[in-house]
């Protein structure tokens, strides 16, 4: 795997701990795998961060131990990282690691942590819990757990060097893949031939895995988003949704093309042109400094004016990174409700990487959809992914 080097990891360190003093946080347990995986380097499927002022102090079970000194012992380090070997469970070396520092205010990811877990712990260190901007209230042990939102995925927002090589990388490799799915599609395989083939070729060009279930959608099916690949077989009149990605050093990338087996009839072409008019009507207003709702506005706009505005669904992209899903989203501005306040509305940056996939869906008819990613610059935006276009016929 195409890992960021330590002084990488540094920089992240280093920003992470001014937001934790922004939050006056002493500490930060983090347990969302992606989370750790940003600041470490550390690919397991089990494994906690406790990041403090001066040391990240990263908790690790038996079956890690020999990987986790490599990676300690290799140009893609952890830096001032403290390893911690699970002993009887991981909460309980949590616990033990925190009783050790006794530091007052301990922040942890509110959106992974369940709180059946958070009270446990808190239980075992006699510690109050915080969950909003109320002052906690119960137990007078000295140390307070609080739940934080989104502290790490804010930093992961804005892509280092590191991140944008590997999407770049990532999105050439996959527009290269993307060519040949498109031509092995063909009238008389099923859905899942068709879907394990892509599977194959993702693998074989040198992703470490696939991004998703890969989504493969013919004739009727085509008209739900997220279907599934089944036993369908292809037939000729048939649009097609192919919709794959692929894991690069960590990052995730992801595309989707439409095609038609046989010649496109008028109404398939009008949905189209009309899918693909969208698409980039959302390319050209992605830019720093317009908001992500700016861009989702651009491509239902293009859609309404083919009458097609109640076809798309769903949002015109979301971020990509060490998540297939992450911020920004690239969807409609929510409003405030009696109950609460409206949502940010992720204001465009450069370094953000996100996709635009406007699509079309018309039960019993079929559907459309055509998806790129794209990286925002200081000058516009700069496609990661590059495979044509135009409708093509099988």
């Amino acid at each position: 795997m195409r890992l960021a080097l330590r002084d990488t990891l540094a920089v992240r360190h280093a920003k992470l701990r001014d937001r934790l003093r922004a939050a006056s946080l002493d500490a930060l347990v983090v347990t969302h795998l992606p989370n750790l995986f940003y600041l470490t380097n550390f690919a397991g499927t089990a494994g906690i961060a406790v990041v403090t002022a001066d040391r990240l102090h990263l908790i690790v079970d038996f079956r890690y131990n020999a990987a986790v000194n490599d990676l300690q012992a290799s140009p893609h380090a952890s830096p001032d990282t403290e390893v911690v070997p699970v002993d009887r469970s991981y909460d309980e070396s949590l616990v033990d690691l925190l009783k050790r520092l006794n530091l007052p205010r301990v922040g942890v990811e509110g959106s992974n942590l369940t709180l059946v877990r958070c009270y446990r712990v808190a239980k075992r260190l006699n510690a109050k819990v915080q969950v909003d901007d109320t002052p906690p209230s119960g137990s007078v042990g000295g140390i307070t757990l609080v739940s934080t939102d989104e502290v790490v995925e804010r930093l992961r927002l804005v892509k280092d060097d590191h991140e944008i090589e590997m999407l770049r990388r990532g999105g050439q490799m996959l527009s290269q893949v993307a060519v040949e799915v498109i031509q092995d599609a063909r009238e008389g395989m099923t859905e899942q031939e068709l879907a394990a083939k892509i599977d194959w070729r993702i693998k074989s060009a040198g992703f470490e895995r696939c991004s998703f279930e890969t989504i493969v959608a013919s004739g009727p099916n085509s008209a739900q988003p997220h279907a599934h690949a089944g036993e369908r077989v292809l037939a000729a009149g048939d649009l097609v949704v192919l919709d794959f990605g692929g894991v690069y050093g960590g990052y995730c990338v992801d595309l989707t093309r439409t095609v038609a087996l046989g010649k496109p009839d008028a109404e398939m072409q009008r949905v189209y042109h009309a899918v693909l008019e969208a698409q980039n009507a959302a390319i050209a207003a992605s830019k720093a400094g317009v908001r992500a709702g700016d861009i989702d506005a651009a491509a239902r706009q293009a859609l309404g004016r083919h009458d097609l505005a109640k076809a798309f669904g769903h949002s015109t992209g979301h971020g990509l990174g060490v998540e297939i899903h992450e911020a920004p989203r690239v969807g409609p501005r929510r409003e405030a409700t009696a109950d609460a306040p409206a949502p940010p509305d992720d204001l465009i940056e450069p370094g953000m990487v996100f996709t635009i996939e406007p699509g079309a869906y018309i039960p019993g008819w079929g559907g459309v959809r055509i998806e790129d990613d794209v990286l925002v610059t200081e000058e516009g935006v700069e496609m990661l992914t590059n495979v044509p276009r135009q409708l093509r016929a099988s």
